[in-house]
């Protein structure tokens, strides 16, 4: 069982790269999360400017240092230098050897199976290089897009935790909870 903190990732499987996020994908991160569409199942709000993109960067770096959140780019095999989403990983248990994952892709790449190629990228790196037993993802009932991502990935659906979070930008949510055992 190893410690997912200890070593900043790099994966590369089936036609996405994911991998650290660096100041030259401003623009790219911009694109991600200036747009309100991409905030419609997930927490946050809208950046306005790059200012405050640029400072999410730093923060991305120091979140991994404090062993809080690993935020990746989600890039295309054949353009790894474009940023067309971000996969995190986040709250990390040692005790149940269990970390949650979440995603958001720029609009301009939705429906094209690259969530799904991502969230599969995770789980590989997680169960194969890190050893983790579980991973979740929580989902917003109403996001059926993001549910059939996760399906196809191999994930089933625990059930729904009613009004169990407070999500900034949306307010108490219900929550879908999906999960992935290493044994599946």
């Amino acid at each position: 069982m190893g410690n997912p903190y200890e070593k900043f990732p790099h994966i590369v499987l089936d036609g996405v790269v994911l991998r650290k996020i660096e100041e030259p994908d401003l623009d790219g991160l911009f694109e991600i999360y200036n747009n309100e569409n991409v905030f419609t199942y997930i927490p946050g709000d809208v950046k306005k400017n790059k200012a405050t993109v640029l400072n999410m960067i730093g923060h991305f770096q120091r979140d991994f240092g404090k062993k809080k959140v690993i935020f990746l780019g989600i890039c295309l095999r054949e353009a790894p230098e474009r940023i067309v989403g971000v996969a995190e990983m986040f709250d990390y248990d040692e005790k149940v050897n269990m970390i949650t994952v979440g995603y958001r892709l720029n609009e301009a790449y939705w429906g094209k199976g690259i969530a799904t190629q991502a969230v599969n990228a995770m789980a590989d790196y997680l169960f194969h290089t890190i050893g983790i037993n579980r991973i979740q993802a929580f989902v917003m009932p109403a996001n059926e897009k993001s549910k059939r991502v996760l399906l196809k990935s191999q994930f089933r659906k625990e059930g729904v935790l009613r009004q169990a979070q407070y999500w900034k930008g949306i307010g108490v949510v219900d929550l879908e909870v999906y999960s992935r055992l290493s044994t599946d």
